[in-house]
């Protein structure tokens, strides 16, 4: 239960991360708005990678493989669900990349099928349902309201890429989290993400620079919540979870961004909740009720939790 809660925690920080893009846009550059706050989540987490590398040095041995399981991660995980997400909104409708990001926890079950080799039962299917029903009586006049028309195409192509990109986050991770820690597989994915992002960044970094005097409360604000929770709190406990659950279980709790997300607009931009979205957020809660109470995780999943004797500290 414990994990559960946590993933409920975990959906409202992300739910947050719209608002506080919002906050942002207008004084800080869309890349900037990725790369400054991962870098000070990054710095706040050197002393605690120093600590678990120190533990860790006497029973694992970094190899080739691990590098280029982390370049892989950075490169088509993380890179792509930043950088492309950024892109594709800025070309297409955000009632558009809403909708799009539904498909999250499908991209991410099939990732895990295939990746981790995790299967759907009836407990998963049955939430899948419920959640499906739920978003689409909440979206149901945003859907009416959308234009995926041909001048849309390429940013709408983006967003998926995108999705594919968080899919298999949470999908590839877990192969990651089997020799490292939750902690130092966030730390060195950040590192390479922040050399990836530097030729986006460079060109606007004289403007953010010069414009730091000039920022509003709602700014500092709005940069403050993405580093803390956006980029450090969420993941850190995100990571720690999908340690111990299938990458589908955790994936079917995305739904709950859509669920959190609505009154967050109702009290941050005054907007009202209609009664098909009250009703749409009771099935995408019960959905993940559902889960939480009927679905337990995988054995490999339990297993891979679990310390190898090859990584256990030896006995003092």
């Amino acid at each position: 239960m414990r994990n559960w809660i946590l993933l409920f925690a975990c959906n409202l920080m992300w739910a947050l991360q719209f608002t506080c893009i919002k906050l942002v846009e207008d004084q800080v550059g869309p890349y900037m708005t990725v790369w400054g706050p991962m870098c000070l989540a990054t710095i706040g987490l050197i002393p605690f990678v120093i600590a678990e590398a120190r533990r860790h040095r006497s029973v694992r041995v970094t190899n080739k493989r691990d590098v280029v399981n982390f370049f892989i991660l950075a490169a088509f995980g993380f890179f792509p669900a930043q950088v492309l997400m950024t892109w594709g909104t800025r070309m297409s409708l955000a009632s558009n990349g809403a909708l799009l990001t539904l498909a999250l926890p499908v991209f991410t079950a099939v990732m895990a099928m295939l990746i981790l080799k995790e299967k759907m039962n009836t407990a998963r299917w049955i939430s899948f349902s419920f959640a499906i029903v739920g978003v689409v009586i909440i979206s149901a006049k945003d859907i009416q309201g959308s234009h995926f028309a041909f001048q849309y195409l390429a940013g709408d192509l983006l967003i998926l890429t995108a999705l594919l990109g968080n899919s298999l986050n949470n999908s590839f991770g877990k192969v990651i989290l089997r020799r490292f820690s939750p902690l130092e597989m966030l730390f060195w994915t950040y590192c390479l993400m922040l050399i990836l992002l530097l030729p986006f960044v460079i060109p606007e970094l004289g403007q953010f620079l010069s414009g730091i005097p000039s920022f509003t409360t709602n700014t500092w604000i709005g940069m403050i919540l993405l580093t803390f929770f956006h980029n450090y709190l969420s993941m850190i406990i995100f990571l720690r979870v999908l340690k111990e659950l299938d990458a589908i279980q955790v994936a079917l709790t995305n739904y709950l961004i859509t669920f959190f997300g609505l009154p967050i607009a109702a009290f941050t931009l005054g907007e009202r909740l209609s009664p098909l979205a009250i009703i749409g957020g009771i099935f995408v809660l019960g959905s993940t009720l559902l889960i939480t109470i009927w679905d337990r995780p995988t054995e490999s999943t339990l297993e891979a939790s679990v310390p190898s004797e090859t990584e256990k500290p030896d006995a003092k």
